[in-house]
């Protein structure tokens, strides 16, 4: 596994429940601000890795659920977001800004 992907499982693990962030803001975080499609590619890796990547959280910069087709079954990752209180229509996260985590604020770089 590569050394960045496992640097993108180490910032998604920091999100706490109830919040998301993006691809891109990950990417920024890591000082890799080009390549958010990157991020995806590991979070498409992430049921790879020996610890919990709760790749459910990261969605596209406009809170689309756009990782879904890469989870078990296509609702999983609504699901899972529901379970921690997300309200979802139609793919979209409704009132993301105010559920958006951005790992370059909460984080220390």
């Amino acid at each position: 596994m590569s050394d960045f992907f496992q640097q993108v499982f180490e910032v998604v693990k920091q999100i706490p429940p109830g919040r998301v962030t993006s691809y891109g803001a990950i990417a920024r975080y890591l000082g890799t601000g080009g390549s958010a499609r990157m991020v995806g590619w590991a979070m498409n890796a992430s049921h790879t890795s020996p610890d919990y990547v709760p790749a459910h959280r990261v969605v596209n910069r406009n809170g689309l659920l756009t990782g879904k087709h890469h989870f078990d079954s296509p609702n999983a990752m609504q699901e899972l977001l529901e379970a921690e209180g997300f309200k979802i229509e139609d793919d979209q996260i409704l009132n993301f800004q105010e559920r958006f985590w951005d790992p370059a604020k909460e984080l220390d770089l």
